[in-house]
């Protein structure tokens, strides 16, 4: 195989939990093939229990971790735009501070990448309690003519399990944080539009966690004022159709005005592949 180095890219904020993160920095740090650096964005003040774990980590793994930190939380977008460019390998890796990724992940999308994509994702399972008892599994587009049709409707990746060229992430014009909960669809679309070659692998590569609030998250009027800055600006730059935007719009309206007990019933059944 050519170069397997690669650094991961992490962002984290005071609300995150200690012990998630711990689980998370282990499943990474353990894959079969390791990660040479990881960049870990403070975005904002963090607890001492969050700040302890990471100080840690940093005296067990000497020389892997490269922390950015700053005095304000800013939001995701910001946090990965920075983080992008401190990264040293051109294989990035995307990781949240909560899921757990599948020992071989990293080897599955190295070889892909070899392979010649330049953005590679894949399924995930989601829970709740443990990764042991999924409450369900996605079902993303597999094929990159089938992942730009959906990229017209849908986000056709989850975030966490992506990994992807740095020098083409930079091309694209980096990580914005002008659209609020859609900055990485916002970024994927640029690089699919830039002619970036795509994948999502058929396996489940990571285990994301489901906070009990996700659902709810997802709902009402100020979620909805984000959806619509969104589409309307991929409208706009002519990446959505009318049709895509209408098809992509209006049912998620309905979606965010939902009870959310109805919506997350939406999510995990209808959006999602239940595992139950």
């Amino acid at each position: 195989m050519a170069s397997q180095a690669y650094s991961v890219l992490m962002s984290i904020y005071l609300k995150e939990n200690p012990a998630y993160l711990r689980a998370s920095l282990d499943s990474i740090i353990n894959q079969t093939i390791p990660p040479a650096e990881i960049v870990m964005v403070k975005d904002g003040p963090l607890t001492k229990e969050l700040d302890s774990v990471l100080a840690e980590y940093d005296r067990r793994y000497p020389g892997i971790f490269s922390f950015i930190a700053y005095e304000e939380n800013h939001g995701l977008g910001y946090a990965l735009h920075r983080g992008i460019v401190a990264c040293t390998n051109d294989i990035v890796a995307r990781m949240d501070t909560d899921d757990i990724a599948r020992s071989d992940r990293m080897e599955k999308q190295l070889k892909a990448i070899q392979d010649g994509l330049d953005m590679v994702g894949s399924q995930v399972i989601e829970f709740v309690e443990s990764p042991d008892k999924p409450i369900a599994r996605t079902d993303l587009p597999e094929g990159l003519n089938k992942i730009i049709a959906c990229s017209k409707r849908r986000n056709p990746f989850r975030h966490p399990p992506m990994t992807f060229k740095r020098s083409k992430v930079l091309k694209a014009g980096n990580y914005s944080s002008e659209y609020l909960y859609f900055e990485d669809w916002d970024l994927f679309n640029r690089m699919l539009a830039a002619g970036c070659r795509a994948e999502n692998l058929h396996e489940t590569l990571v285990a994301m966690r489901v906070s009990p609030d996700f659902y709810e998250r997802r709902g009402g009027l100020g979620y909805l004022a984000h959806v619509w800055k969104f589409k309307s600006a991929q409208l706009r730059i002519g990446y959505f159709t009318v049709a895509d935007f209408l098809i992509s719009f209006l049912p998620q309206l309905i979606v965010c005005l939902m009870p959310n007990c109805l919506r997350g019933f939406v999510y995990t059944n209808m959006l999602r592949r239940s595992d139950d």
